[in-house]
């Protein structure tokens, strides 16, 4: 269950081995949430490919905003419909919020495009 694609990009993991941190602190809060690791901690996996890898990332976080921004645009449509003026006024400060969150997410799901999960096998032999 740990090694797939999904679960990497939701808990911080390497996108091979499913069990090393992507980035150096846990929390996408802190003065260090942009810092990645170089390599995997637990496989020694290449994290970051090539100079300009992580552009394509930046589509990633758009995709995350659009779907995030639908959802809550629904959630106000049919739950606090009288009160529709609130969305325009949290909108912005909600994904400011979000925005470190978006960006980790972002940089996790557009590496585990291009690197298949390891079979459980190799992974638990590393």
């Amino acid at each position: 269950m740990k090694n797939n694609r999904v679960y990497s990009v939701l808990f911080n993991k390497c996108p091979r081995c499913g069990q090393g941190d992507f980035f150096v602190t846990k929390s996408a809060y802190s003065f260090k949430f942009d810092q990645m690791n170089r390599n995997c901690p637990h496989c020694g996996e290449n994290l970051v490919p090539e100079p300009g890898f992580y552009q394509g990332a930046l589509y990633m976080s758009y995709a995350f905003y659009v779907v995030f921004m639908l959802i809550y645009f629904f959630v106000f449509i049919h739950f606090f419909e009288p009160y529709l003026d609130y969305f325009l006024y949290s909108i912005i400060p909600v994904l400011i919020f979000l925005t470190p969150l978006f960006y980790r997410m972002a940089r996790r799901a557009w590496l585990a495009i291009f690197i298949a999960p390891a079979p459980e096998e190799a992974a638990n032999k590393r």
